[in-house]
């Protein structure tokens, strides 16, 4: 009976006593082909400007690409309040998918006639490619 006892704590020992080899950096590894490419991390679009005042539009040679809306809903009464913030964030990602790099803002509201939502963010606005931005 003391044998197994013994045997068991040889057996975990020996775990503890292998020599400890350091992972080697990729320079030190060959090379291997793999058969998928390699992945890039997709680009980030360029940052969205917002114009409040279309006077500061003026001096600047422009494109209206079209209106382009974002919202922040809140779905109970429960959930989180609509956030303006979060609306104009997606204001300005949809803009930046219609390749635009400026939003002419033309107005950001919190309204509870919304269907499906308790209450809503919404903000509008023109999608505008500026020249010499």
């Amino acid at each position: 009976m003391r044998f197994l006892p013994l045997c068991l704590l040889a057996l975990m020992l020996t775990g503890c006593v292998r020599e400890y080899h350091p992972i080697s950096s990729a320079s030190s590894r060959p090379q291997q082909q793999s058969s998928e490419p390699e992945r890039r991390p997709a680009p980030r679009p360029a940052p969205v400007k917002i114009y409040t005042d279309a006077t500061d539009l003026v001096s600047k040679p422009f494109r209206d690409l079209g209106e382009v809306s974002g919202d922040d809903c809140q779905n109970s009464n429960q959930d989180s309040p609509p956030n303006i913030n979060t609306a104009r964030k997606r204001l300005q990602q949809r803009a930046a998918g219609m390749k635009a790099n400026a939003v002419l803002l033309h107005k950001c509201e919190i309204v509870s006639t919304t269907p499906g939502c308790y209450r809503q963010a919404i903000c509008q606005g023109s999608a505008l490619k500026v020249a010499n931005q």
